[in-house]
């Protein structure tokens, strides 16, 4: 056994009805003074109740999924024109991610407080989109220096939503079995943020208002979030990235979507991670594992549900094939990755 391993540093607050205290204790520890709030419109009553105990210096609510270049550098010229010591984010992946954007060019620290099961917070991974495109990379100035979780703040997440994104951390899961840096302490995380999501999420279907099911959601899409940040993107984030900055897709839907057909075309080919899968499934097969999940939680099926045309396919293809791993257990080309995409369309039971 050889192996390269990074675990990336950072402070972990978890704790049901816990985050307003939390979050004033670390911003006391970080010896702020000149907070900038980022919260979406949405999430602004959320946001309100967390930053009570804390000054704030300025709020920010112009968020938008995929984080646009016109938003990212509104936000920047707001925090240098008030002088920001610290970034706190409330919300989802979109609003973490315009907190990253600020920080890449600021050094800026942040405080994140997630409100759904995205991960975006444990990761130095960016993303902006600009003219369609969608760019990613790694800075570790991205990464949050605090995240504080509270499962309570996920009950205003209808269930469709909270299935989508926990959808989401599981591809990180999955992704993470075969990306470019994978090892075997990545995969220990992976395993055990399958088993974690795929139990919590059913008691969020049955339950939507069980806080252990949200508790376990939560732990779940930070190991995933943790494995990926360290094992690096996949095919499955290659694919989604480019069709959620192309075509302005949902984030979480999208990743729900392609999952089972990027693991139904990866399994056969990377048998130890296929058997990882299916144990932290408890399944017979990776494939049969996720696909009863899907089924039990009634979850996102086709990318034409999505908001995706079928003449966009080809193109897709074109813009995916360029940036998939050499890693990836199966080799793709673009007849296969079209093939894939086709399936994902049209939400085929089988592929």
């Amino acid at each position: 056994m050889e192996f390269d391993h990074v675990t990336l540093g950072q402070r972990v607050r978890f704790g049901t009805n816990r985050a307003a205290d939390n979050l004033v204790a670390e911003v006391d520890r970080l010896g702020a003074k000149r907070v900038m709030v980022i919260a979406s419109r949405h999430e602004a009553p959320i946001a309100e109740a967390v930053t009570a105990g804390i000054e704030t210096g300025v709020w920010h609510d112009d968020v938008a999924p995929h984080v646009p270049i016109a938003k990212a550098e509104h936000a920047r010229s707001v925090a240098a024109e008030h002088d920001v010591d610290l970034v706190v984010s409330v919300g989802g992946g979109s609003t973490t991610g315009l907190a990253k954007a600020v920080a890449m060019t600021t050094g800026l620290p942040i405080v994140a407080v997630p409100t759904t099961y995205a991960g975006s917070e444990a990761t130095n991974v960016w993303g902006i989109t600009e003219s369609a495109r969608k760019t990613t990379g790694v800075d570790d100035k991205v990464l949050p220096t605090t995240v504080i979780y509270d499962a309570a703040l996920t009950l205003s997440l209808p269930v469709d939503l909270s299935i989508a994104s926990g959808l989401n951390g599981m591809a990180h899961c999955v992704d993470s079995m075969w990306a470019p840096r994978t090892d075997p302490i990545n995969q220990v995380l992976a395993a055990e943020g399958i088993r974690a999501l795929a139990e919590g999420l059913a008691v969020i279907k049955a339950d939507p208002r069980n806080l252990t099911g949200r508790e376990n959601t939560l732990y779940g899409a930070y190991l995933s979030a943790v494995a990926f940040a360290s094992a690096g993107s996949g095919l499955h984030h290659k694919i989604c990235h480019v069709l959620g900055g192309a075509y302005d897709l949902p984030h979480a839907q999208t990743h729900a979507v392609v999952l089972p057909y990027v693991l139904a075309f990866n399994a056969q080919a990377a048998p130890e991670s296929e058997k990882r899968i299916a144990a932290a499934f408890g399944a017979a097969t990776a494939v049969e594992g996720l696909n009863t999940l899907r089924a039990a939680l009634d979850a996102p099926r086709a990318l034409k549900d999505c908001g995706m045309a079928e003449e966009n396919i080809p193109e897709a293809a074109d813009l995916i094939l360029p940036v998939v791993p050499d890693s990836n257990p199966r080799t793709v080309d673009r007849e296969s990755l079209e093939e894939l995409l086709r399936a994902a369309h049209a939400g085929k039971d089988q592929w």
